[in-house]
C-alpha cells in the first residue's frame, strides 16, 4: 500500500499560481502511475493530469493543458502540480491518487489509493 497526503491549496487571485505537493510514503513511490484529480462543490471528480514511472510521459485534461504542470521527485517520493494563469472554474479540492499499473488512465475509478485532498480556491 502507499499512504498519500496532499499540500499546498489556498486561495489565489485569477492569475496566479500555486504549487501543490503529494508526499507518498509505504510502498515504493517510484511504481506508481500517478495522477491528479479536482472536485468542485456539486461536481463529480475529473482528471487533471496523469504522470508516468519515470515522469518522462504525462497526460493533461483539455481545460488545464499549457498552464498545469504534473511532475514527480522519486528521491523524495513526493508528486507536483505546479498551477499558473489559474481561473475560478479552477476552483475545488485537489487530490492525488496513484495507480499500480503500467499505463496512463485519467478514471477515477482505475485509481488504487487516494490522499486526502487540499482546497483551491481561485478568487476572479
Amino acid at each position: 500500500q502507499v499512504q498519500l497526503v496532499e499540500s499546498g491549496g489556498g486561495l489565489v487571485q485569477a492569475g496566479g499560481s500555486l504549487r501543490l505537493s503529494c508526499a507518498a510514503s509505504g510502498r515504493t513511490f517510484s511504481i506508481y502511475i500517478m495522477g491528479w484529480f479536482r472536485q468542485a462543490p456539486g461536481k463529480e471528480r475529473e482528471f487533471v493530469a496523469t504522470i508516468g514511472w519515470s515522469g518522462g510521459t504525462t497526460y493533461y485534461a483539455d481545460s488545464v493543458k499549457g498552464r498545469f504542470t504534473i511532475s514527480r521527485d522519486s528521491a523524495k517520493n513526493t508528486l507536483y502540480l505546479q498551477m499558473n494563469s489559474l481561473l475560478p472554474e479552477d476552483t475545488g479540492v485537489y487530490y492525488c491518487a496513484a495507480e499500480d499499473g503500467r499505463r496512463l488512465v485519467v478514471a477515477p475509478g482505475e485509481y488504487d489509493y487516494w490522499g486526502q485532498g487540499t482546497q483551491v480556491t481561485v478568487s476572479s
